[in-house]
């Protein structure tokens, strides 16, 4: 029998369909790939849920960055992490609490510091005649950078961040050692005169005397070394904000005045500006209800009107803070553009006008002392010399601001209350002549 044979044209069909299958495996191969890659991109039993368009945030410590890092060494480097945030936020809080301490530590113990305290938190308003509001500012951060030759002498003579300063040059020499020789009689250690010249620097070094002379100043110089009694006065306001800067509360004082008591032991401290007044009673001293009569107005005939007198600005207590610096530099720039206004006008405008339009006021709390404590010539030679009773009462000072003839005045005054002379008044006229 005879086999079957196949010819060419027979394999090479059978040859072309065997390489057609094989292609079509390889293409179906390569698209049902395709299909698994895009539906499963993780593989088919990842764990990790889809991190598609996350990207992974770059630390210092790049924890597990590598796969090779072993589980250990993973955990060791979070508990170094923890440790290390740890410590920074009870580092966070050691500051916080130092920064606290220091703020606490500049604010002093008198009650306006006090009440500084409860700034910034907000309060319910109390019962009925309960409420009381803040009534001072709080004092500024001292800095020595300011004056430190000053800064220096400071912390030597004053007691408690006060004294008192007086500004003289040698036109007021004879009441300069009046003033500073009944100082010391009192027994006041804490006071400081400002030289504004030589003269007056080695009178007072002679005397054992606390004296401050200032640096060369072309400015005001020549004011300093011949200036009467208002040109030098003015001066102060500007010489004083270096006191005040540097943290300390200043017991302004003319010369012209007589110390009997030490006036530290008579202050509120709860204002800004505790100042004596030219009023010589209850209510000019402490204010009054001016009812100012226009007939023509008819039924409105009357207007009510608040008034005060002035506060005499040769003796006043300031404390350290923005508005007590802003009062000075405010009436120091007025008296550099105004030279023929008067000191004491511009301190009393200055610290009263409120605020109006064109005008923003000073926001600065203030005192009248009792004027018959700190007690103004008026009042001494026009009512308490001839009063049995206000006669035997001891002040604290008495400025003779209200008569020229100062010397013999403040002479007679140390011999009425500290010699027992009781002749030593009578001389003197109630006025001038």
């Amino acid at each position: 029998m005879l086999g079957r044979r196949d010819g060419p044209l027979m394999r090479n069909n059978g040859q072309s369909l065997r390489g057609s299958r094989i292609v079509f495996a390889i293409a179906v191969g390569i698209l049902l790939g395709c299909a698994f890659a895009f539906l499963f991109p993780h593989g088919f039993f990842g764990s990790d849920p889809p991190a598609q368009g996350r990207r992974l945030p770059r630390t210092s410590l790049q924890v597990g960055s590598s796969p090779c890092e072993s589980p250990e060494r993973i955990n060791m480097l979070k508990s170094e992490l923890v440790s290390v945030s740890e410590k920074n936020v009870e580092l966070k809080k050691q500051v916080r609490e130092l920064t606290e301490k220091l703020r606490l530590a500049e604010q002093g113990k008198d009650q306006a510091q006090k009440q500084f305290l409860v700034l910034g938190e907000q309060h319910k308003a109390g019962p009925f005649g309960t409420v009381k509001g803040l009534r001072t500012n709080p004092t500024v951060v001292p800095g020595n950078s300011v004056n430190p030759r000053l800064a220096k002498m400071l912390e030597k003579v004053a007691v408690r961040k006060e004294l008192i300063v007086a500004l003289a040059n040698s036109n007021v020499k004879g009441m300069l050692e009046l003033w500073f020789t009944s100082i010391k009689k009192v027994g006041i250690p804490n006071y400081l005169v400002v030289a504004l010249d030589d003269e007056i620097e080695n009178f007072c070094n002679s005397n054992v005397v606390p004296v401050y002379k200032r640096d060369p100043d072309e400015g005001i110089d020549s004011i300093a070394r011949t200036g009467g009694n208002h040109a030098v006065s003015g001066l102060k306001f500007r010489i004083l904000r270096e006191f005040l800067q540097l943290g300390y509360s200043v017991l302004l004082s003319d010369v012209d005045i007589i110390y009997l008591q030490n006036p530290f032991d008579h202050l509120y401290r709860d204002s800004d500006v505790e100042s004596m007044t030219d009023g010589h009673n209850n209510m000019t001293a402490y204010g009054y209800n001016d009812v100012f009569d226009e007939p023509a107005m008819g039924w409105a005939r009357y207007a009510h009107t608040m008034r005060i007198w002035v506060y005499n600005s040769g003796f006043f207590y300031i404390r350290p803070t923005i508005p007590s610096i802003e009062l000075l530099d405010r009436v120091a720039d007025r008296l550099s553009r105004q030279p023929n206004a008067w000191d004491q006008a511009v301190f009393n405008e200055e610290l009263f006008f409120p605020s109006h339009p064109g005008y923003d006021g000073l926001h600065a709390s203030r005192r009248t002392m009792d004027f018959y404590l700190f007690m103004n010539s008026k009042v001494l030679f026009k009512t308490v010399r001839k009063d049995a009773k206000l006669s035997k009462l001891k002040p604290v000072i008495i400025h003779v601001n209200y008569h020229p003839d100062k010397f013999p005045r403040m002479k007679a005054i140390v011999d009425y209350y500290v010699n027992g002379n009781q002749d030593a008044l009578k001389s003197f006229p109630d006025g001038s002549e």
